[in-house]
């Protein structure tokens, strides 16, 4: 398994949501030049990428989204294109994500949690066992991953200071069988 660096910024929680902590798996070498370039890390990371060239001192003054990046429009935009070139890429860790589709009807949303599909082991039983709360234990034991594409940079304030670590989920249209809850 890849070595936690800095696992006390991380906090795990069922809901996360832009300029919160997240684990992200990239090079040991974004960290330390003399690293073997096969070595991997788990760094916690702000969700909601923050460029390195941003100016400001305070990061939430950032005046446009960066928590995803369309793969279609990624070398368009300076916040993007800069960290892809320099080879900043990441890879972001979650059980799963809550995708909310809304209703036309009553515009009222549905939440959709979204996941990799979990292979059905005899500790588990069936996925479907999550609705139980004995088996919940035994599925979680066996959970695979969600793992998204991203990019990343590092920003320092004007002012000094902590190195911020921040990434992006790159984004692309949705599969068929998703479609119907969002197009992306």
């Amino acid at each position: 398994l890849p070595e936690w660096k800095d696992p006390d910024k991380y906090c795990p929680s069922y809901n996360k949501s832009p300029q919160s902590s997240s684990p992200v798996l990239l090079s040991r070498l974004h960290f330390e030049k003399d690293a073997d370039s096969s070595e991997r890390i788990i760094a916690p990371m702000r969700w909601g990428l923050v460029p390195s060239w941003f100016k400001e001192s305070d990061p939430s003054k950032l005046k446009f989204n960066t928590s995803n990046c369309r793969s279609d429009t990624i070398m368009e935009k300076r916040s993007f294109k800069v960290p892809l070139g320099k080879g900043r890429r990441c890879v972001v860790l979650a059980d799963g994500f809550y995708e909310w589709q809304r209703c036309q009807v009553n515009s009222q949303r549905q939440p959709y949690f979204i996941y990799f599909p979990q292979a059905k082991t005899e500790e588990s039983g069936s996925v479907g066992a999550v609705d139980d709360p004995e088996h919940w234990e035994k599925v979680w034991d066996n959970w695979r991953l969600l793992t998204m594409a991203g990019i990343f940079d590092c920003w320092e304030s004007p002012e000094g200071g902590d190195l911020l670590y921040s990434y992006t989920i790159i984004t692309v249209d949705s599969c068929k069988s998703l479609n119907d809850i969002h197009p992306r």
